[in-house]
């Protein structure tokens, strides 16, 4: 079965909506925010330089890193039920959702990678 065609936009609109959502009440530190916006912007690079080998190797490199990331910051930063409201519960549930929709942007990105001529 063959995934559709994605666009790269589209790959970083969903994760840039994700991580505002996640960032909302503050419950996870700046280094998630930093990080994450931080690859968006090469993201955005390498929407720019179309045929720049090394602009999607980078973005692909920082999605990965930033799933490990990610997965460092939920778990040290999620709070105890007792504190838990319904906006820092939908907040954590898009951060979540971001890092489970990481591995599919990976592969989505990757074979845009080959497609650019990677090996």
């Amino acid at each position: 079965m063959e995934l559709p065609a994605v666009s790269l936009k589209a790959i970083i609109l969903v994760h840039w909506l994700l991580t505002v959502w996640g960032c909302m009440n503050f419950m996870l530190p700046f280094s998630y925010a930093w990080g994450n916006f931080s690859v968006l912007a090469v993201g955005i690079w390498a929407i720019v330089q179309r045929d720049s080998l090394d602009a999607i190797t980078m973005f692909l490199t920082g999605l990965l890193l930033t799933v490990l990331t990610d997965i460092i910051h939920i778990s040290i930063f999620y709070p105890p039920h007792n504190y838990l409201s319904d906006e820092k519960r939908f907040s954590i549930g898009m951060a979540i959702f971001s890092l489970l929709l990481k591995p599919v942007s990976c592969y989505l990105v990757y074979r845009m990678y080959r497609e650019r001529g990677g090996e």
